[in-house]
């Protein structure tokens, strides 16, 4: 009886540990399913700042498509259009060469046409003021480039200051559960405002840093582009004053 009663005792004692086993094992499955958050779950943690984020993050989008299609060689300073302006001007057509620039326009385009108007204007032209045209001109085409990527810059800098204002207000959640309330001070209402602190500093982040790398990139490509525009208003400035220095 003594033997029956050990035996029982000691596989009673061996299930309980073979079942907390189990269990303990089973713990960190739980807690990956448990930690697991959806898109949508990620966004009500993160309240109205996740939506202005998002638009940000549109609004980037649509920027960086827009750059790819603008800031090209063909759309700032066309080759083909070039060359058959340098060929107006080197024959006096001065006319014509206004009605191309008219005709198909574009920051280059807009350098000429107002020198053009100018001279076609007056009388006997300054080469002096011809110049300062393309250049005033010149430097307007410009900023306008450079204006087309500054957006970028804008979105890359008040996105993580938008994260932190969401880092900030969900420390305040956290906190006010502490401070207003001793009796709520449990880890669940700590844990929803540090998950909002959190998912909001990561979404500010997940924003700004690809618009200030597709700004970083474009702001080299207008570079390119605007000293392309120098050398062909250069050009231009030499073609039309030519015949009055003579």
């Amino acid at each position: 009886m003594n033997r029956l009663s050990h035996f029982l005792g000691a596989a009673l004692i061996g299930l309980i540990s073979a079942a907390t086993a189990h269990a303990v094992e089973s713990e960190p499955a739980a807690a990956a399913i448990s930690t697991s958050m959806t898109l949508s779950e990620i966004i009500q943690t993160g309240g109205w700042i996740m939506y202005a984020l998002g638009l940000m993050s549109i609004a980037g989008l649509a920027l960086i498509i827009y750059a790819f299609i603008v800031l090209r060689p063909e759309k700032v300073v066309p080759p083909v259009f070039t060359e058959t302006l340098r060929q107006y001007l080197q024959r006096d057509q001065l006319e014509e060469a206004r009605m191309h620039c008219r005709n198909q326009p574009s920051p280059v385009s807009a350098v000429a046409l107002a020198a053009l108007d100018y001279a076609e204007r007056v009388k006997a032209p300054d080469p002096g003021m011809i110049k300062e045209i393309i250049e005033g001109e010149g430097n307007r085409q410009a900023a306008g480039i450079q204006q087309r990527t500054s957006y970028l810059l804008d979105i890359g800098v008040i996105a993580p200051m938008i994260g932190l204002l969401g880092t900030v207000l969900g420390m305040l959640t956290a906190f006010n559960a502490v401070a207003l309330d001793i009796a709520r001070a449990k880890p669940i209402y700590l844990a929803a405002g540090v998950s909002q602190a959190l998912v909001t500093t990561a979404a500010g982040l997940l924003v700004g840093i690809p618009a200030m790398i597709f700004y970083a990139y474009f702001r080299g490509r207008s570079g390119k582009l605007i000293g392309q525009l120098e050398m062909v208003s250069a050009d231009i400035l030499t073609e039309l004053i030519k015949d009055k220095d003579a």
